[in-house]
């Protein structure tokens, strides 16, 4: 290779040696790319369309030791670093312009020991092969809701989904992980080990190490779940999210129940008229015996005039990937999201007229229902912040063409800024855009103060600041 210029942490430029590039490529087992390969568009390339950027180089790693020789380097030449798993995040920062890349995706190992029920996982693992080789054992890990996002990422930010309120957050089911540190050293952190590093990783996200292995302990889910969609008409959006809210209250943990509303798509099960038309879904799942499932679901599938109801026993992995057409790279995507305590009238309200003003076909409003196992964890028990049962709204702006930019990305910040009264000001970090770093520090509520001290111990140089930011307190004070 050639000598390059790369971006430094301070945003300037430092040219390297090519002989030093040379050197870094010659000791790892995975590959180094310039611009300069074949591979290099496709290796920059993520998930989120609006994000296009050049790297000065991309380090696919096949291991832990790679993830080491990777850091040091970044470190020794001050360059700006990104660490990429499944290259699913909203804010795009696995991927940074004109630094060095540190690319888990070829780290993809899954193992399972069924006789202790625990999961070893690489990070650049996705939902889908965790999900694959779990279910061979009839077991489970909570995750999330889409089975192309990396189980890197969504962990290391907290990951909820169909399986939280019976087991809880990914994070509340971690057991160890290895890490290496901004020194590029190799540490195991779990409750004995690095037990201030171990909290921090659990819903810090990656500001505080690179993660090349994480263990699990795993749940019973022999069988299917009850799971699907009941599909309303948007007319009828408001009595159907009053009486959805109603229905949760006597929810059991087994039961986790969702509201879409978006456009239609051209499902197969819809009728043709309706396809375009604004609807309202609950998508809910049952992971527990089928015939209780079908007595815990019937009140929210007696709500309203449905159009559809295609809710089914099927296997979980198959549940995981039902969103999955309506998630696939090559969109461009904008999010907002909010921490709700109830959905109050004057949300309700708030949420239907933004939905007659939906920019476009993909866009969607999307609410989370988090609480059970994972509202009974203490606040303090780990990074997560928020314990208390409670509605996360994503506001999902989706669309293809660059001209569409600006009437998006408004749509969903109007729609953030209209509810922000009524929420608790909390956020879920893997659902906040890149321009967000001055929501962290209340993202992360009591929980902060104990963040940026961590932060100042493994981290004082930030050199993993490409997340939702914590930055140490040197850092902080040079900037004053």
């Amino acid at each position: 290779m050639d000598d390059l210029n790369l971006t430094t942490l301070k945003k300037g430029q430092a040219l390297v040696k090519d002989v030093d590039i040379e050197g870094l490529a010659a000791g790892l087992r995975g590959k180094l790319l310039s611009g300069k390969d074949s591979e290099y568009d496709a290796a920059r390339a993520i998930w989120n369309a609006m994000v296009d950027r050049r790297p000065g180089l991309i380090a696919q790693c096949a291991g832990a030791a790679d993830v080491m020789r990777t850091v040091r380097f970044a470190r020794n030449n001050g360059l700006l670093l990104a660490v990429r798993g499944g290259g699913h995040n909203i804010a795009g920062n696995a991927i940074c312009e004109g630094g060095i890349v540190i690319d888990l995706s070829p780290m993809k190992s899954v193992r399972v020991d069924p006789g202790t029920r625990r999961l070893r996982v690489e990070p650049g693992a996705t939902l889908a092969d965790v999900d694959g080789e779990t279910q061979a054992f009839g077991l489970a890990l909570p995750t999330g809701i889409n089975s192309t996002t990396g189980i890197a990422g969504l962990t290391l930010g907290g990951g909820f989904g169909w399986l939280t309120r019976k087991f809880g957050l990914t994070i509340d089911n971690l057991i160890s992980m290895d890490v290496v540190t901004a020194e590029g050293k190799f540490m195991r952190a779990s409750e004995r080990e690095e037990p201030d590093l171990f909290w921090a990783l659990r819903g810090g996200g990656g500001n505080f190490g690179v993660v090349t292995s994480f263990e699990f302990r795993l749940h019973d889910l022999p069988g299917d779940v009850l799971a699907g969609l009941v599909v309303h008409p948007f007319a009828d959006a408001e009595a159907v999210l009053k009486q959805y809210r109603q229905a949760l209250e006597t929810a059991p943990d087994e039961l986790t129940c969702w509201v879409v509303m978006r456009r239609a798509p051209p499902l197969p099960f819809l009728p043709a008229e309706w396809h375009g038309k604004e609807i309202v879904v609950l998508a809910m799942c049952y992971c527990g015996d089928l015939e209780k499932g079908k007595a815990a679901t019937a009140g929210l599938r007696a709500i309203g005039r449905p159009i559809a109801d295609v809710v089914a026993p099927m296997s979980f992995a198959a549940w995981q990937q039902a969103f999955d057409p309506l998630l696939t790279p090559g969109a461009r995507n904008y999010w907002k999201s909010q921490d709700f305590a109830e959905i109050s009238d004057a949300t309700i309200a708030i949420l239907l007229d933004a939905v007659r003003k939906l920019p476009g076909p993909e866009c969607e409003i999307f609410i989370g229902h988090v609480g059970g196992a994972a509202g009974r964890i203490p606040v303090e028990a780990t990074a997560f912040p928020q314990r208390k049962s409670h509605f996360v709204m994503n506001v999902h702006a989706r669309w293809r063409e660059k001209s569409m930019d600006d009437t998006c990305i408004s749509w969903a910040r109007a729609l953030f800024e209209a509810t922000k009264a009524n929420a608790i000001g909390t956020a879920y970090i893997n659902f906040m855009p890149e321009d967000e770093a001055d929501r962290v520090e209340a993202a992360y509520g009591a929980n902060y103060g104990r963040l940026k001290a961590i932060k100042q111990h493994y981290d004082p140089q930030n050199l993993f600041r490409m997340n939702q930011n914590v930055k140490p307190e040197t850092e902080m004070r040079a900037a004053s």
